[in-house]
């Protein structure tokens, strides 16, 4: 029997403790106060089986406002409808899902009257990426004659996802772009004579480069003609992102596979308005995320959907198989962004000698995400032998990454070594200088 006893059971209980006391000098009324007890729990447990009834006329749903996103507070709202004829004193507590941080009280009490709605809702904020369940409601409700607290579970179980954080991806967008950064590659993506594709012909002035000059049509005029130049639309960018073993790493609580899930959002985003077309390949192994490039709201939606469970392994991962498969799969010149991390020779080693895949039909920039503990491990002054060999071993591992990115830029590719906070304003600078210098 799942209920339990209401307060006023407990008075009504304590009442017999009057003839109890009493009994000392009139035995009869222990019995009188046996058969009492007796009465009241049968009362007790009569009135839980026909009030079970009145919970079938309640009916609860949970709404979702907005789409779970990591480290916002989310509102979980639920819709409670009383279509029966009695009214009913009711305690509400949500079952949702424990990985998630409870922000306010998940439970509630409050009368449904009879043939209306009413709605309680609470805030939770996702610590993590992923598919996340809620239990059925547990609920509460006082009986017919107030003798018990009925327990029953209405509601149904429910799945959700929780996605990568856009709004954090557009603040990434406007530290990187400043105020304007609505506008601001619209006006940089069509500033003339910059560029290599052609806008419009105009008169020649003084400080023009001579290259630019159209003698055809500067004799069909009879005045020298200049040639105008905006740049270039409808460039493709691949975004490659390493799911291996060093962007399991946690910084500040997250990981960086996190922050390069974000990086890739905000420069995506910034693709979109340019005009250009962005994809992602997510690879271990072995591929295991491929976006064709494309741009608009459709095409961020399924990116959303494809990162929102993607977790990194604790694995080596194979530049080899990811860049034969993104040079097998774009056949147009592409800015190639790859996010990753290397600490070693043979790590470094294998991305140098895989890059060559890509090279040179294909600009790539290696970001790599650096430990800003280490930078910050170099620049202390040690205070005993142990830290000594800590700032040896970083200095090592510093050295080691800068090497790796010297080797890429001796390969034609361009190099970033940034941390976490970077990582995001580093790659649009990148970017926009790429566009501008019509390197793409």
């Amino acid at each position: 029997m799942r209920f339990v006893f209401s307060g006023r059971f407990y008075f009504l209980a304590v009442l017999c403790l009057v003839p109890l006391s009493l009994s000392w000098n009139y035995p009869f009324l222990r019995w009188v106060t046996l058969a009492y007890n007796i009465l009241l729990i049968t009362a007790a447990v009569a009135d839980h089986f026909l009030s079970r009834k009145h919970i079938e006329d309640v009916s609860a749903e949970r709404e979702f406002p907005v789409r779970f996103a990591i480290g916002d507070a989310n509102e979980v709202r639920l819709l409670l409808e009383n279509t029966g004829t009695r009214d009913i004193l009711i305690r509400i507590k949500d079952e949702y899902p424990p990985d998630l941080e409870l922000l306010d009280p998940r439970e509630a009490e409050f009368e449904l009257p009879a043939k209306r709605r009413a709605e309680f809702s609470y805030r939770l904020r996702p610590t993590r990426r992923g598919r996340y369940e809620f239990g059925r409601i547990a609920v509460r409700f006082l009986s017919t004659l107030g003798l018990v607290w009925s327990q029953a579970e209405i509601g149904e179980p429910e799945a959700i996802k929780v996605y990568p954080n856009m709004r954090r991806a557009r603040e990434i967008e406007l530290k990187a772009l400043g105020n304007q950064s609505f506008i601001a590659v619209q006006r940089r993506s069509t500033r003339r004579g910059e560029g290599r594709e052609f806008e419009s012909m105009r008169d020649y002035v003084r400080g023009d480069e001579l290259r630019h000059i159209s003698w055809t049509a500067t004799a069909r005029r009879s005045k020298l003609t200049t040639r105008q130049y905006q740049i270039e639309r409808d460039q493709t960018v691949m975004i490659a992102i390493d799911a291996g073993r060093m962007m399991t790493g946690r910084i500040e609580g997250e990981t960086k596979f996190d922050t390069a899930i974000h990086a890739t959002l905000a420069l995506m985003s910034a693709c979109a308005r340019a005009g250009d077309n962005a994809g992602i390949v997510v690879f271990g192994r072995r591929v295991r995320k491929y976006l064709p490039p494309k741009r608009g709201v459709e095409h961020m939606d399924a990116v959303l959907e494809a990162l929102h469970d993607m977790e990194p392994e604790l694995i080596e991962p194979s530049y080899a198989r990811a860049f034969q498969f993104i040079a097998s799969n774009l056949k147009k010149r592409a800015f190639i962004v790859i996010l990753t991390d290397v600490v070693d020779k043979d790590s470094s080693r294998e991305l140098i000698n895989s890059l060559r895949l890509l090279r040179p039909r294909h600009l790539p920039l290696v970001a790599t995400i650096g430990d800003r503990d280490l930078n910050a491990m170099v620049s202390a002054k040690p205070e005993e032998i142990r830290e000594v060999f800590l700032q040896s071993a970083a200095e090592e591992i510093i050295h080691q990454r800068e090497s790796a990115l010297r080797l890429v830029e001796s390969l034609g590719g361009l190099a970033l070594d940034v941390t976490t906070q970077t990582l995001g304003p580093r790659l649009l600078e990148s970017y926009l200088r790429v566009k501008e210098r019509g390197m793409i």
